[in-house]
């Protein structure tokens, strides 16, 4: 739970849940796939920008031979095929929750596979949650900087401009979340395509300059590299795992389009094209060396430059969007689980669900990324940032897979070893070349998900540190159930709905109605909210009603942790199980706290002021549970914690 108004968490969607994009006809599928082109593999699909380049910057410390290329092509390749294709095409995406992905999916079907949620689990989700939000931050400011240094090979006296125009850029993108994407989204996948088909064709044309990269195919070559530079191999790897950034996004957005369109894609399009972009670099490289400063750019013939100069910059703002809108959905799956304060959430779509905007968390990343495209001033530098994030949230999905593989899936433990054993040894190596960078700027996004966990268990403790303290003052509701029928105090018409975290306690609200107004309607509904481990909940299983009284029914409303609270519309199922509700004589308590500190009394002094600050960050209940505003009654009470 994660109020401190006794109203509690989640609610139901205002419209009816579509089709699972798994259950489309195929005459969808084209749709779905064009989609995922858009929005999955965007990121992923802007790395060929600087992955190539920094892999060699890295592995040019002491001269750039051939055999060098040729090792870092193969490593590029093979980190593909490894990572993406046989971890999350083949692997991850299998283990889905109701179709959904993400790193709370895999919490979440640990969770019920344990049959509990015990305080590691809670952790490492808080961890992989907190390092994809860095990533967020960091992925604006890496790519489209990239993408529009592109202009000093256009003209190098644009220079001066590259900071200014990537500032703009990027501001401008942040101020738009406001106005939602449907309008625009139907271009990104087709703007995406183009990306794609266009660096393929580079490297197909470039392929003839030196044959011989076709080499990087074979393994033994990526082997090769790592033997013979040793300890130095590492700095290369941390450069050379900038090419799988994103690949997480094939699986936190599996919900959205469904495991087979993202299969598809990666399989007809996105894996070939990448694969040539990186060979056709790599051949580029071998026949003219003094092109490895910009492998990319360098590909397109002086005329085409500046159209795929534009062109890169519309493919970042596509990759841009798509983590900035991976993050609103990450941060609304944080709160509706009880690890943030209500945040305000606005849905910019009447017919897509999942088209959300979160305008604190909006404002956050735009600070966040416009000072790191400030304190860095270029993407080679940014690139020491990028990529420690990742690799630490692509070990956390390994090590729940793995859980879930071997509790879920009844896995033999041997099967579990034999599969995963390797890719975890392979990221823990791309994690440890990643740490490596920590001083020349890796440190940030290690901030950020220490910053984030912070919070959250700030947030997690002090709920739970008021909760114990609403409960020893409350009053057991059958308790005082049986004092009103003694005391039989004034009733009046309509129904009273009273949202509480604790489904056996009086609420506040009702106490203090009793006590200020002395009366009490003559139908009164204690409602509780739960969240269920899976992403939405159908109505059948929504509503459970225990009548305690004539004048006294226990309600209890169950959400998924992707549903959008709208309280009103889940009661209204009571009609269907012979209670009555009318939205039209219905009221709405809610208890509205405040908090003053007593030292020595639970939470330290420190975090106490933390936790009362986020308290009063919380959004309006009224909004965040869809209530009538004007049937809503709110009462005030001080807590000392």
């Amino acid at each position: 739970m994660n109020q401190t108004n006794e109203a509690t968490d989640q609610a139901a969607n205002p419209t009816p849940v579509p089709p699972h994009p798994e259950h489309q006809t195929p005459k969808n599928m084209g749709k779905l796939v064009l989609g995922c082109i858009g929005v999955v593999y965007g990121d992923i699909g802007t790395s060929p920008l600087y992955a190539m380049r920094e892999s060699l910057h890295a592995a040019s410390y002491d001269g750039l031979s051939r055999d060098d290329v040729i090792g870092v092509i193969s490593l590029l390749i093979w980190t593909l095929i490894l990572i993406v294709t046989l971890k999350y095409v083949f692997l991850i995406m299998r283990a889905d929750n109701k179709g959904e992905g993400g790193t709370l999916s895999l919490v979440a079907l640990v969770q019920r596979a344990l049959s509990k949620r015990p305080g590691w689990l809670l952790a490492i989700g808080v961890v992989g949650i907190s390092l994809f939000f860095g990533d967020a931050m960091i992925t604006p400011a890496m790519s489209v900087l990239s993408a529009v240094e592109g202009l000093n090979l256009v003209a190098p006296s644009l220079g001066p401009f590259v900071l200014p125009l990537t500032l703009g850029i990027i501001l401008g993108l942040f101020l738009f979340q406001s106005q939602g994407t449907e309008r625009v989204s139907i271009l990104f996948g087709p703007i995406m395509v183009v990306w794609f088909v266009v660096m393929a064709v580079m490297g197909i044309y470039h392929l003839s300059d030196d044959l011989s990269i076709l080499n990087a195919f074979n393994p033994t070559y990526a082997g090769g590299f790592l033997i013979a530079n040793g300890k130095a191999s590492f700095f290369v790897l941390g450069s050379v795992f900038l090419a799988v950034t994103g690949g997480e996004a094939l699986y936190a957005d599996m919900g959205h389009f469904g495991r087979k369109p993202i299969r598809l894609a990666w399989a007809l399009l996105i894996f070939p094209a990448l694969t040539l972009s990186y060979l056709g670099q790599g051949a580029l490289v071998l026949a003219h060396p003094e092109t490895s400063h910009n492998p990319f750019f360098l590909m397109a013939p002086p005329a085409l430059l500046l159209p795929l100069v534009l062109l890169s910059v519309c493919a970042t703002i596509i990759a841009s969007q798509a983590v900035i809108s991976g993050a609103f959905s990450m941060m609304h799956q944080a709160v509706q689980m009880g690890l943030l304060p209500r945040l305000e959430i606005r849905h910019t779509s009447e017919t897509q669900l999942g088209q959300i905007y979160l305008p604190k968390v909006n404002l956050i990343l735009m600070v966040g990324v416009l000072c790191l495209v400030v304190a860095f001033g270029s993407s080679s530098r940014l690139a020491s940032a990028y990529g420690i994030a990742v690799t630490g949230d692509m070990v956390i999905t390994t090590i729940l897979a793995s859980i879930v593989f071997y509790k879920a899936w009844k896995w033999p433990l041997w099967l579990v070893a034999a599969v995963l054993l390797p890719i975890f040894a392979i990221e823990l190596m791309f994690l440890t070349a990643n740490l490596i960078k920590l001083p020349d700027g890796g440190y940030v996004p290690v901030l950020m998900a220490i910053a984030s966990c912070f919070l959250v268990w700030t947030w997690v403790r002090g709920t739970a540190h008021v909760q114990r303290k609403a409960h020893d003052s409350a009053v057991e509701l059958t308790q005082l159930i049986k004092m009103l029928a003694k005391s039989h105090p004034i009733e009046v018409p309509g129904t009273a709905v009273f949202l509480t975290q604790d489904p056996d306690t009086a609420p506040s609200a009702l106490l203090h109605n009793l006590k200020h107004n002395r009366v009490l309607h003559s139908q009164n509904f204690i409602v509780t909210v739960g969240v269920a481990t899976t992403p939405m909940v159908n109505d059948e299983n929504r509503i459970t009603l225990e009548r305690l009284s004539d004048k006294f029914l226990r309600v209890r409303l169950m959400f998924g942790y992707m549903e959008t609270p709208n309280v009103p519309r889940a009661l209204a199922l009571a009609r269907r199980r012979g209670e009555k509700f009318d939205i039209m004589t219905t009221s709405f308590f809610l208890n509205r706290r405040s908090f003053r500190s007593a030292r020595n009394h639970g939470l330290p002094f420190w975090q106490e002021r933390v936790f009362i600050s986020m308290t009063k960050s919380a959004s309006d209940a009224t909004a965040f549970y869809c209530l009538p505003s004007n049937r809503v009654v709110e009462l005030g009470q001080q807590l000392a914690i």
